[in-house]
């Protein structure tokens, strides 16, 4: 047995987590969608859900690609009534999975995608020691800037419980970010709308308050996870910082594009 957080829960045995880690790694590879993982790890055991996380991101580490930041999932009602969640987690991301704002993807690139959008942080400074409360956080945030996530899921439709999406990197797939950076000292991510559009219709809208009541809360809840699990937000690194409003899928052809006020817009499209 094993504690995390208040909760004490049981180790599996690590042909579980390897079992796992191997059907995900076969679907990304495959361009198939699997069977979900929960029979293997559990729908909640969050350690075994985490280590088949790392262990694949240890692979595409030793491949050669370099991690860039990570993203916060599940912070939105919105989405967790979407997924039948109740919890945030988090996922890496990789330098192959930033896209050029107003780029064109292509829309094989990323199993099952969907899009939402979302306040995106840069750190000017680690987030490695301290308290890692409000008031550092803030301070190490470089600037803001309105971002797109593409979720993807390596997951047959999507039926994922908690410890199916958090095993499959927390369901990222890439990211697309504006190009207007805004410091926290001129922008309240609290206050900030968000409208999403597909292809000249609104598809998805809300606010930072929807975000954890407050996406830096997101990036403090992050920084602490990240530390506690042994690799911390460092700087020049992008957290994303969740769902202002429902995820939406996208099909091929899709042009997507977001507005965040007080950080400008943000576009996307998927090729066929």
């Amino acid at each position: 047995m094993r504690r995390y957080g208040a909760r004490v829960i049981a180790v599996r045995p690590d042909r579980f987590v390897a079992a796992a880690a191997a059907r995900l790694r076969t679907a990304a590879a495959s361009g198939t969608p699997a069977a979900p993982v929960r029979d293997l790890i559990g729908r909640d055991d969050v350690e075994a859900a985490y280590a088949v996380q790392q262990r694949l991101a240890s692979e595409r580490i030793a491949a050669g690609a370099t991690v860039v930041g990570r993203k916060i999932g599940l912070t939105s009602p919105a989405v967790q009534q979407q997924l039948g969640v109740d919890r945030p987690d988090f996922g890496f991301l990789f330098d192959d999975m930033e896209y050029a704002e107003g780029s064109a993807v292509p829309f094989d690139a990323v199993l099952q995608p969907r899009v939402e959008a979302e306040i995106a942080f840069v750190l000017g400074a680690d987030l490695a020691e301290g308290p890692l409360d409000d008031a550092q956080v803030r301070a190490a945030v470089s600037y803001a800037v309105a971002a797109i996530e593409i979720c993807g899921s390596r997951v047959a439709g999507w039926d994922i419980g908690f410890g199916d999406t958090v095993a499959d990197n927390a369901s990222a797939g890439g990211y697309v970010l504006g190009t207007r950076r805004v410091p926290l000292t001129d922008f309240d991510p609290v206050a900030a709308e968000m409208t999403m559009t597909i292809d000249g219709e609104t598809v998805s809208t809300g606010s930072g308050g929807a975000c954890l009541g407050d996406p830096v809360n997101a990036v403090v809840w992050l920084a602490r996870q990240a530390r506690a699990l042994g690799e911390p937000l460092r700087a020049g690194q992008v957290a994303l910082s969740g769902a202002l409003g429902p995820m939406r899928p996208v099909t091929p052809g899709a042009a997507v594009h977001a507005t965040v006020t007080g950080l400008g817009t943000v576009s996307v499209a998927f090729s066929s």
